[in-house]
């Protein structure tokens, strides 16, 4: 009971994996091979994504924002995640894979800046450090499929760009539909157009620019129509369905449907 606390052992921010497991599955079947390096990447890298929640736990127990009798569950599965993602770093060093390891380390300032925040209490609603974050988790996109080619590739990068445009737009999104959920009632059209402002010029960018790209043989031919999933359901959300009085969890599972359908067929366009 003193160690084994959900709270702690796992991230309550159920929005944020899907920022790492979709640009993770991109990765893995664009590359298109399945190996014992590959579950040694997947394995480090949830073990470092949950290794972020007791090591912020911890950093809020100094700070006096929690209890200090949470100490010993946040350091236990501090060494737990720790230690797993270790041996499994050591795995994929040894099978020739240690250059994907290369790609923690933009990670470690913004988790450092993301630990300030907490101990002064300002990591809340920070639009800014959850875009540059989700940058930080779609790198798994490049590890996964380095490892799947066993070599460093360049398309490994656009990967990356392609799926943090992706989780920035839904970031964007999101915090659109949080505060319309304050809204008394339905504005006239112009007001959604100017609170949408942000979220519809990142979606059209996404949808434009991957246009473009693959108008000139850049990117495969359809991979515009999973940014379009993205765009409609923006539009639809500023214009036609505001989220007034909707519940975070209710907005939060909508978008993760979103997510899904995109990164299915990203995954399917990938190879057209």
């Amino acid at each position: 009971r003193k160690y084994f606390r959900r709270q702690i052992a796992i991230t309550n921010e159920h929005g944020s994996w899907v920022f790492l497991i979709s640009p993770m599955l991109i990765g893995l079947f664009a590359g298109g091979s399945f190996s014992i390096g590959t579950t040694a990447f997947i394995g480090a890298a949830l073990s470092l994504f949950l290794m972020r929640q007791p090591v912020s736990i911890m950093v809020k127990a100094y700070s006096g924002r929690r209890s200090r009798s949470d100490l010993p569950a946040a350091r236990f599965w501090t060494v737990i995640y720790g230690g797993i993602c270790s041996i499994l770093a050591l795995n994929l060093i040894l099978n020739g894979f240690g250059f994907v390891l290369l790609l923690a380390i933009p990670g470690l300032p913004i988790f450092i800046w993301h630990l300030y925040l907490i101990s002064k209490r300002e990591e809340r609603r920070k639009i800014g450090i959850e875009i540059v974050g989700s940058g930080v988790l779609a790198l798994s996109a490049t590890g996964a499929y380095w490892v799947s080619l066993s070599h460093p590739a360049q398309v490994g990068w656009w990967l990356w760009g392609l799926s943090w445009f992706q989780s920035a737009a839904s970031i964007v999104y999101a915090y659109l539909r949080l505060e319309q959920r304050t809204w008394v009632e339905i504005p006239s059209i112009r007001s959604r157009l100017q609170a949408g402002n942000r979220a519809l010029l990142n979606t059209s960018f996404n949808l434009v620019t991957v246009l473009i790209l693959s108008a000139v043989k850049i990117l495969p031919t359809f991979l515009a129509v999973p940014y379009g999933v993205q765009w409609l359901e923006t539009i639809w959300g500023t214009t036609i369905g505001p989220a007034i009085g909707q519940k975070p969890t209710k907005i939060g599972i909508r978008q993760l449907v979103v997510s899904t359908i995109f990164t299915i067929i990203f995954i399917l366009t990938w190879k057209f």
